[in-house]
């Protein structure tokens, strides 16, 4: 058996993520811009579409960051690398949260509360979305490999890739 990479399996965890995820951000974007017109006119409207657009923005900084992650250290090669670039993704956005919401938090044209409950309601929906993603992605459990025979196999592929 040969353990030549064939392609990378979280690339499709990542962009089934992508998919999900912009799916709940569409909905949330629809049904808070409709409720956030109902209950407070247009700072409802403004609240829900800056918390749809904040929560595509962070969704797809997590895609990029497990992007990048996997460029710099694949196939396992250095996890502490892998996990540090995810963890300062991560510290980015809570930073970057924190900065937006100190920032609107004193606008007149936005709703704190219809703001509040979309960043809410987008933080249980990208994780959902993520939960799925992981659930219903068909990723092989021995990792990216290539068996023999296999018609997608690089030339030479018998070396290990570690």
């Amino acid at each position: 058996m040969s353990a030549t990479p064939t392609g990378n399996s979280t690339a499709k965890v990542v962009s089934r993520a992508l998919i999900y995820g912009s799916i709940v951000t569409g909905g949330i974007l629809v049904i808070g811009s409709i409720v956030g017109v109902l209950v407070a006119g247009l700072p409802g409207l403004a609240s829900a579409i800056v918390g749809a657009l904040l929560a595509a923005v962070f969704m797809l900084l997590t895609a990029a960051s497990v992007v990048l992650a996997n460029r710099v250290a694949p196939n396992g090669t250095n996890l502490g690398l892998y996990f540090g670039i995810i963890a300062a993704t991560w510290f980015l956005k809570f930073v970057a949260f924190i900065v937006v919401v100190l920032t609107l938090r004193q606008q007149p044209w936005l709703n704190p509360y219809l703001f509040f409950g979309g960043v809410v309601v987008a933080v249980i929906g990208s994780l959902v979305a993520d939960a799925l993603a992981i659930q219903f992605t068909r990723v092989p459990y021995v990792g990216d490999i290539a068996l023999p025979g296999d018609p997608e196999a690089p030339e030479g592929g018998s070396k290990p890739t570690r």
